[in-house]
């Protein structure tokens, strides 16, 4: 396992970081490694992000030393979604088959996962976003197909996408982890915008189904204050409570939006007007 920690920032001093020091900060760079679990840990409401690449062989997701656990899931709960091909997780003995896109909800106190694929030539790739839980919630398989699906933007604006909720009250309870995938339509770039903040949660931004040669810039900081980080295809970005994150890409795209903090009001935003945006 690959583990990597980031500890918090504030507005004040990102205002004063180059590019290099942005990346290093907020981007998340090797998000897949092959047969291998890649996490980083944010201080940032504590949440986990990466990727679990079962190519060839089983992966399993032990404590690191960095989570003080007996398990990972002592104290945590987990989300997952598939975008690669066919796989499965193993959960406390129970094997979960998991098609592309399908989801998995892990609560506090599961104690053996375990991640495969069912062909190494077409293998799963495993997204994982983990956050602090204080009670235990039933476990529970998403498939695409019970996704809460939300249609928005348009093609004046080059926003239209639709958002698919996995993690969200309307489809199950959770402690505090919300998480959903965004797909954008052929010919649309932007995604979140208008922008807003949310004070009382944290949010993680993984790209994907992005070609090779193409870019996302990813848009951050205060909304008087704004960043950029370019990025490429499956990357991932952390986007404290202080900071607008939405971006752009030189080409239609996918992502994957994490978010654990003090509220789970999906619709609890300060929206900014894109002409007060500096």
């Amino acid at each position: 396992m690959k583990f990597n920690v980031r500890y918090a920032t504030s507005p004040e001093d990102s205002k004063s970081y180059d590019t290099q020091k942005l990346r290093e900060t907020y981007l998340i760079e090797d998000v897949f490694i092959k047969n291998d679990i890649a996490l980083t840990y944010s201080h940032f409401d504590r949440i986990i992000a990466g990727g679990v690449y079962p190519v060839d062989k089983n992966l399993t997701l032990d404590a690191p030393k960095e989570v003080a656990s007996e398990y990972f899931l002592q104290r945590r709960e987990l989300g997952v979604i598939n975008i690669g091909g066919p796989g499965y997780i193993i959960y406390d003995g129970i094997q979960q088959p998991m098609a592309h896109k399908d989801g998995l909800y892990l609560g506090r106190g599961v104690k053996h996962i375990e991640f495969g694929s069912l062909d190494s030539n077409h293998p799963a790739k495993f997204y994982v976003n983990s956050s602090p839980a204080h009670k235990a919630y039933p476990n529970k398989h998403i498939p695409f197909s019970i996704t809460n699906p939300r249609p928005v933007g348009e093609e004046l604006t080059m926003n239209k996408r639709v958002i698919y909720q996995y993690l969200h009250p309307a489809i199950l309870e959770t402690c505090q982890l919300q998480m959903g995938l965004t797909e954008l339509a052929p010919g649309s770039s932007w995604n979140t915008m208008p922008c807003h903040t949310h004070e009382r949660r944290m949010e993680v931004y993984f790209y994907f189904n992005l070609p090779e040669q193409h870019r996302v810039f990813h848009l951050m900081g205060k909304p008087d204050e704004t960043r950029h980080i370019v990025m490429a295809n499956e990357q991932a970005v952390i986007s404290p409570s202080w900071s607008i994150h939405a971006g752009v890409a030189t080409h239609n795209y996918t992502f994957i939006w994490g978010m654990c903090g003090e509220n789970q009001a999906y619709d609890d935003m300060d929206f900014i007007q894109t002409k007060d945006l500096k």
